[in-house]
C-alpha cells in the first residue's frame, strides 16, 4: 500500500498535510530523519503511517519503537491507534512484570505495529536484550529537543537512545519536535548519529503561525483585582471578551487553584452553558484520576477555562483552544513557544497573551539562583535524600523511592525549590533518576514462606486475594510486584475493599503493602558517593544556558519595537520572516500611522 492509501484506509484523511509525505518517504528510503514541525503539525503520523506500509509489504513483521517521556500520551496514542484497527502496546511504570513481558512478548510474536516506551525504559539491560529479538523497523523520538544539551527541557535519560542505536545500527530513526533552535537541532543530529559523518535528512516547516496573535499585556506589580493595571483585573478582561476554550498558564500549584477559584467566583457558570463552573485548574501534584477527569472536562468543554502548570499540555488533541494566557513569565521562549501554540489549532484566529508586570524581572533573576543552588548545596541534598531514606555509603544501587519533596524538606530542613532544582541536577549529572510527581501503582511483597502462609489464621477473602496475587505476580514472594486493586473490574468499592484486605494483612506482617500515591521516583544510578562531583558541563554551562534563555525571554515580554511573530521566529533560526501584522507591536505601528 502506498502512503496516501494507508492514510486514507486507517485515518480517514483525504490527504497529507505540508511536509509528512516528505517525511514519510524519507523514512521509508531508510534515511535518518530530523521533522521539525510546529505544535499540531500532525508528527505522530509521520512515524504513523510509514509503519504501516511496512507492515503492509508481504505481510513483513514490522514494529516501530516510539520514544515519549509523557505516559498519558502513551496511553492515549495506543488507544487510538486501537480505535482504527492497529495494535499497539506500551510499558510504563506501574505496570508488573508478568505485563510487561507480555507486551513485549505480543509484539514479538503478535501482530504488533507500535511499541511505546519512555526514555528511562531504555536503561534496563533485560529489556535492550529483549529489542533485539522484536521486528523493529523503525525508532521514533517524540520530544528530540530533550537528548541536547542545549534544549529547553534536556533530560539525560533521553542520552540512552544513542545506545539503542548501537543495538540496531540498521534501524532508522526518526526524531521529532515542535521547538529546537540551530544549536539544538546539531545537538540533536551529533547525538544520535551512528557516524559522525552520518547524513541526516532535515524537513522544517516554518513555525510561523498566522492565524496566532501574539499580545503582550503590560501590567503593575499589584494583586488588587479592582485596578484595571492588576494581572487579575487583565485576566478577567480578557477572559470576557475573548470567547472559546481557553488555557491559562502559572508557575505553581497553590496560584492553579487560586486563579480557578477566582475565576468561577467572578465568571458566569452559564459561559459553559450547561451550569457548571466555568474554569477547573490541573497540576502535578494530583492523582491520575483527578487529572484525567480535569482534562476530559475542559476537552468536552463542559468547562470552559483550564488553569495549570507546565505540567498540562503535552500530548493534548483540542483544536479549537482560542486563548492560551500566560499569568507568569516561562523560563524560555521554547517554553513560551510551545504552550502559546496549543491555540488556534484549528487554523482560526486564537490569541496568546503573556501578562507582565516589571516584578516579573526581578522573580527571573531570582529563578536563575532557585534552579542553580550552589555545588555545596547540592552535596548536601544528595546526603540528606540517602540518609531519609536510610541508604548507606556504598549501597542503594537502582533502588527506587517514592519521594515527598515537602516531606524530605520538612524532616531535613531544606528549602523546597532549591531542593527540587538540587535534585533535577544530580540526575543531569548521572548520580540518580529523578522523574516527576507521577500516580504510582500499588505494590505488594508476600514476607512469608508459601509453605508456611496457610499456619497464619486467613479469612476466606484474605485466602482468595494472595492465592489470586500469588497466581499472577510469581516473582511475589522476592519483591515488591504492582497489583491492580481492581482485579475483576469491580470499580471503586472493590478497590476500596481490597485496599482493605491489604492494610490487615500488612498489619499482620503477611505482606508488605505499599499503596497508591502521588510522589516523585527517586533511584540510585550509583551506589551512595562519599562525595559528589559535578563537571563544568553539569553546572557551570547548563547555569549559563538556563540564564541566556530567561534573560531572552525577558527582552521578548519587554521589547516594543518589532513584531512579536518576527522575534519568536528569528529566535528558532527563520531570519526572513515578515511582520505578522497582528501582534500589539504590529498594531500600535499601524495605530501611530494612521493617526
Amino acid at each position: 500500500m502506498s502512503p496516501l492509501s494507508v492514510l486514507q484506509t486507517y485515518w480517514h484523511y483525504g490527504q497529507f498535510r505540508p511536509l509528512q509525505e516528505d517525511i514519510i518517504q524519507s523514512v521509508l528510503n531508510g534515511n535518518d530523519t530530523l521533522a521539525l514541525l510546529p505544535t499540531g503539525g500532525g508528527k505522530s503520523l509521520c512515524f504513523q503511517v510509514p509503519t504501516m506500509v511496512m507492515a503492509m509489504h508481504d505481510d513483513t513483521p514490522a514494529l516501530c519503537l516510539v520514544v515519549t517521556p509523557l505516559i498519558a500520551l502513551m496511553k492515549d496514542q495506543v488507544e487510538n491507534l486501537k480505535r482504527r484497527g492497529i495494535h499497539a502496546a506500551a510499558i510504563y511504570t506501574g505496570m508488573s512484570h508478568d505485563q510487561q513481558h507480555v507486551a513485549l512478548d505480543n509484539c514479538q510474536f503478535g501482530p504488533y505495529h507500535f511499541l511505546y516506551v519512555s526514555p528511562e525504559r531504555l536503561e534496563s539491560e533485560e529489556f535492550r536484550k529483549r529489542l533485539t529479538q522484536l521486528p523493529i523497523c523503525l525508532i521514533a523520538i517524540d520530544e528530540a529537543h530533550c537528548i541536547s544539551q542545549w534544549g529547553y527541557d534536556f533530560r539525560p535519560s533521553y542520552l540512552n537512545i544513542a545506545a539503542v542505536r548501537q543495538l540496531l545500527p540498521q534501524v532508522p530513526v526518526l526524531a521529532l519536535t515542535a521547538t529546537a533552535t540551530p544549536d539544538v537541532v546539531k545537538d540533536i543530529t551529533d547525538k544520535l548519529s551512528l557516524q559522525p559523518d552520518t547524513p541526516w535528512n532535515i524537513f522544517r516547516q516554518s513555525f510561523a503561525r498566522t492565524n496566532l496573535q501574539y499580545i503582550v499585556r503590560y501590567c503593575e506589580d499589584t494583586q488588587d483585582s479592582s485596578l484595571p493595571e492588576s494581572k487579575p483585573y487583565q485576566l478577567l478582561h480578557i477572559l470576557r471578551n475573548v470567547k472559546g476554550s481557553a488555557i491559562v498558564y502559572v508557575r505553581n500549584r497553590k496560584r492553579a487553584q487560586e486563579l480557578s477559584e477566582y475565576i468561577n467566583a467572578q465568571l458566569p457558570a452559564t459561559a459553559t452553558g450547561n451550569g457548571n463552573a466555568v474554569a477547573t485548574f490541573f497540576h502535578a501534584g494530583l492523582s491520575n484520576s483527578e487529572r484525567n477527569v480535569r482534562q476530559e472536562a475542559w476537552k468536552h468543554d463542559s468547562v470552559r477555562i483550564i488553569v495549570a502548570t507546565n505540567a498540562f499540555g503535552m500530548g493534548i488533541d483540542k483544536p479549537d483552544v482560542r486563548l492560551v494566557i500566560h499569568y507568569d513569565l516561562p523560563d524560555s521562549i521554547e517554553a513560551y513557544f510551545q504552550e502559546a501554540g496549543r491555540a488556534g489549532r484549528d487554523g482560526k484566529t486564537a490569541y496568546a497573551v503573556l501578562l507582565y508586570a516589571p516584578s516579573d524581572k526581578t522573580k527571573a533573576r531570582k529563578r536563575v539562583n532557585d534552579n542553580y543552588p550552589t555545588r555545596e548545596f547540592i552535596e548536601d541534598v544528595y546526603h540528606k535524600t540517602c540518609d531519609y531514606f536510610q541508604i548507606g555509603e556504598g549501597s542503594g544501587l537502582f533502588h527506587s523511592f517514592a519521594l515527598h519533596i515537602d516531606d524530605l524538606c520538612r524532616v531535613m530542613h531544606l528549602p523546597l525549590l532549591q531542593t527540587y532544582s538540587a535534585l533535577q541536577i544530580l540526575a543531569q549529572a548521572g548520580y540518580i533518576d529523578f522523574q516527576d510527581e507521577q500516580e504510582t501503582s500499588p505494590r505488594v511483597q508476600i514476607n512469608v514462606p508459601r509453605e508456611t502462609l496457610y499456619d497464619y489464621s486467613l479469612s476466606t477473602e484474605q485466602d482468595d486475594l494472595l492465592n489470586l496475587l500469588m497466581r499472577k505476580h510469581t516473582g511475589i514472594f522476592s519483591e515488591l510486584q504492582y497489583i491492580s486493586l481492581t482485579p475483576h473490574n469491580g470499580g471503586n468499592a472493590e478497590e476500596q475493599h481490597t485496599h482493605e484486605i491489604l492494610v490487615a494483612l500488612a498489619q499482620r506482617g503477611i505482606i508488605t503493602y505499599v499503596p497508591r500515591t502521588v510522589a516523585c521516583l527517586f533511584t540510585l544510578t550509583k551506589e551512595r558517593q562519599a562525595a559528589i562531583y559535578l563537571t563544568q558541563k553539569v553546572y557551570d554551562e547548563r547555569l549559563h544556558i538556563y540564564a541566556e534563555r530567561l534573560r531572552a525571554m525577558v527582552e521578548y515580554a519587554e521589547q516594543k519595537q518589532f513584531c512579536r511573530s518576527q522575534v519568536l521566529l528569528s529566535y528558532f533560526g527563520e531570519s526572513d520572516a515578515v511582520a505578522c501584522d497582528s501582534c500589539d507591536i504590529c498594531r500600535e505601528r499601524k495605530r501611530v500611522v494612521t493617526q
